[in-house]
């Protein structure tokens, strides 16, 4: 992994749908305690799903893991869990606003509504990651993220469990990685080590 193509951030991104929880899962473990940046995923799921999702997460890393709220600060070392049938959005002072509105590609909260206000925001210093999905929710935040001067980051479509999502985002735009889900979480620690 080329560290000069690297650079330090203050938040990343972590999306996916069918077939990425086992990936999330696969990072967590590996990441550092003490990065200097907060970590959002979103990934599609039932309303059911919803306690068990921040606990289950939260057993696999010693950061502090929790479902996001309306209005909070985005915090270094948490990381935040989009709640289930709201898009979660970045403002412009940095917090965190939970929207009702209409569901994006069937999808709400949509990985692209996150990744294209993050962009807004964060502008370089953001790294987004996609991961598998079966719908094309993400391939727009990501360009945006790009077009943004953040990092874009996709699951290697050959090992996702479903390649829909990573390969309608390849579709779109050209990523800075196109990663392992074996290697996320080494890029992950190395983005809070730039000087």
């Amino acid at each position: 992994m080329e560290k000069d193509s690297l650079r330090q951030v203050d938040l990343v991104l972590i999306g996916g749908s069918a077939g990425s929880l086992e990936v999330i899962l696969r990072i967590l473990p590996d990441l550092k305690y003490g990065l200097p940046f907060a970590i959002i995923i979103i990934i599609h799921r039932k309303s059911s799903f919803e306690s068990t999702l921040t606990d289950l997460f939260g057993s696999r890393t010693g950061w502090l893991v929790k479902e996001a709220e309306e209005k909070e600060d985005i915090l270094p070392g948490t990381i935040y869990v989009a709640p289930a049938d709201y898009h979660l959005l970045i403002e412009d002072d940095r917090t965190l606003s939970l929207d009702f509105s209409e569901k994006i590609l069937h999808s709400r909260p949509a990985i692209d509504a996150t990744f294209q206000t993050a962009a807004d925001v964060y502008k370089r210093s953001v790294a987004a990651f996609l991961l598998s999905g079966a719908n094309a929710d993400g391939s727009a935040g990501l360009h945006a993220v790009q077009k943004a001067g953040g990092l874009t980051i996709i699951q290697d479509p050959e090992e996702a469990e479903i390649k829909y999502m990573p390969v309608q985002a390849l579709n779109k735009l050209t990523p800075d990685y196109i990663l392992s889900k074996h290697k996320m979480a080494e890029l992950i620690n190395l983005l809070g080590n730039k000087g």
